[in-house]
């Protein structure tokens, strides 16, 4: 039996509408469905000097790709170092912690305060420096660590006085690291500051 046009349209027009009532269901579900969680990483709440690391200073956020070596979590029992300034928003990286800093074979992080903190102040991390000992006034200062790079310069402390100097990092070889603990039990430290190539 030949169905007529109108029941053979009448099908199709089912067809179609059922599809569409299925594309519609699909739609819902996937506007309705909940999300994947973005991964969560450290920011900086605000601008940060280099220096020791402090959890209130970073809030969580959600990046999509996160970056790598991103920083999730803080514990506040690590003590954790800055070896460079961080901008407000800047996801937290292994990069940005001094114990992840990559020293050359045979380098050490080497502690140094150096007496005058307005000199310091014009320091920054990739900074190349020589320390000047003055051991005796009236006679020449002595070079000590020359052309030594600055890791990080911590930020002071409010129960240090500022006459006691300021403390930066450098990178130094293990006989330089001795010698300069001597110098600082004797003498007066100042820096000569190696302009950057230009």
């Amino acid at each position: 039996m030949i169905r007529s046009w109108p029941a053979r349209y009448g099908r199709r027009r089912r067809l179609v509408a059922a599809a569409f009532a299925a594309l519609s269901v699909l739609a819902a579900f996937l506007a309705t469905r909940p999300a994947a969680s973005a991964p969560t990483v450290l920011v900086a709440s605000r601008d940060l000097a280099a220096g020791p690391l402090d959890p209130a200073d970073f809030h969580p956020a959600a990046l999509v790709p996160p970056p790598a070596g991103a920083v999730r979590t803080i514990s506040p029992s690590a003590s954790q170092t800055l070896a460079a300034p961080m901008r407000r928003g800047e996801p937290l990286t292994d990069a940005r912690l001094l114990s992840s800093y990559r020293l050359p074979p045979g380098l050490v992080a080497t502690p140094v305060r150096i007496s005058d903190p307005a000199a310091a102040a014009l320091l920054s991390p990739g900074s190349t420096i020589t320390l000047l000992a003055s051991y005796a006034e009236g006679v020449p200062a002595r070079q000590i660590a020359p052309d030594s790079q600055v890791l990080t310069i911590p930020r002071a402390s409010s129960s240090v006085p500022s006459s006691n100097g300021s403390l930066i990092v450098l990178a130094t070889t293990i006989t330089q690291a001795a010698e300069l603990a001597t110098a600082q039990a004797h003498a007066r430290l100042s820096i000569a500051i190696k302009p950057n190539p230009g």
